[in-house]
C-alpha cells in the first residue's frame, strides 16, 4: 500500500513540499487538517457530539476528540476534506452546509507505543447542526470507537474549570455479520472486545453500558454476509484529561462559536 502523503508547510503557511504521514508526525512538519463539530438541539438545550478515538490510532489513542476530523492529503482542499463526515459518521451533506468557525494553529506532542510524535497543524474548524439521535449515525469502526454527546453549557463549564467532570451519553461502534438470519458478532480488527472499553485509569463506575441495543444494516461485499454497525448506549463521566489536549482556549472558542451555528 502506498503511504499516505501530506502537503507540508513552513510556519507562515507557505507550501514547501509533501511527505509521508509517519514522517510528518515524526519530524513535526506543519500540515493542514479539517475539524467539524456537530451539535443538535433538544428543546432549549444544545448538545455537542464528540468521538472516542480508536486505541490503534497513531496519535492520542483512546482520547475523546472532535466529532469528525482528518488531515488533508497531498493535493486536497478543504472542500474535499469534508468527506470525513461521510467516512467516519455516515453524514451526507454539502460543504456549503457547514459553518466556518475559525482556523486554529496547534502543536501537539506525545508518545504512542514508545514512538514519539510532534503534530503541527493548521486546522480549519467548522460547525454543523444536525437534529438527529446518536443511533442514526453510521460509525466507521476502523476509525471511530464510539460517539458521545453532552450539553454545550456543561462542556463550557468543564473547560473553564468550573466543573471537574460532566456526564456524556454515547453509542459504540461494533461489527456484526449476519448469515441466514443469524447475527455473528466479531471483534474489531485489533481484537478489541465488543464491550464498553475503558482507557487506562478509567474505572467501571465511570462508564456503564445500558441494555438497549440498536443496529443499522450497511451494504457490504462479503458474499452471504451482511455488515452492520451495532450500538449500545454508554453513560460516562468525562473530564478535561480525557480529551485530546488541544488546549482549553481551543475548546472554549469552539463551544462559544457553536452557539451561533444554525440548524439544517
Amino acid at each position: 500500500m502506498t503511504p499516505e502523503r501530506f502537503d507540508i508547510y513552513d510556519d507562515q503557511q507557505q507550501w514547501i513540499g509533501t511527505a509521508p504521514r509517519n514522517e510528518v508526525h515524526a519530524k513535526g512538519y506543519w500540515h493542514r487538517s479539517f475539524h467539524c463539530w456537530i451539535v443538535r438541539d433538544e428543546g432549549d438545550k444544545r448538545m455537542v457530539l464528540f468521538q472516542r478515538r480508536r486505541d490503534i490510532k497513531d496519535t492520542f489513542p483512546g482520547y475523546y476528540d472532535i466529532t469528525a476530523a482528518g488531515h488533508l492529503v497531498a493535493g486536497e482542499q478543504l472542500q474535499d476534506a469534508h468527506r470525513e463526515l461521510e467516512e467516519e459518521l455516515g453524514v451526507h451533506t454539502s460543504f456549503d452546509a457547514l459553518t466556518y468557525l475559525f482556523t486554529a494553529t496547534q502543536q501537539l506532542q506525545g508518545e504512542v507505543r514508545g514512538i514519539p510524535f510532534l503534530d503541527r497543524e493548521f486546522s480549519a474548524v467548522y460547525g454543523l447542526c444536525l437534529n438527529q439521535p446518536l443511533e442514526s449515525y453510521v460509525l466507521q469502526a476502523s476509525e471511530v470507537d464510539s460517539l458521545y454527546e453532552a450539553p454545550l453549557d456543561d462542556l463550557l463549564a468543564l473547560f473553564r474549570q468550573e466543573k471537574d467532570a460532566v456526564q456524556a451519553s454515547g453509542v459504540r461502534a461494533q461489527q456484526t455479520f449476519v448469515q441466514e438470519g443469524e447475527a455473528l458478532s466479531t471483534p474489531l480488527e485489533d481484537d478489541t472486545p465488543l464491550t464498553a472499553s475503558l482507557r487506562t485509569g478509567e474505572s467501571l463506575s465511570e462508564c456503564t453500558q445500558e441494555i438497549t441495543m440498536t443496529s443499522t444494516d450497511l451494504s457490504s461485499n462479503h458474499g452471504d454476509y451482511k455488515h452492520s454497525a451495532s450500538a449500545a448506549r454508554l453513560i460516562c463521566e468525562v473530564s478535561t484529561a480525557d480529551f485530546v489536549p488541544h488546549g482549553s482556549t481551543y475548546y472554549i472558542d469552539v463551544l462559544e462559536a457553536l452557539k451561533r451555528v444554525n440548524g439544517v
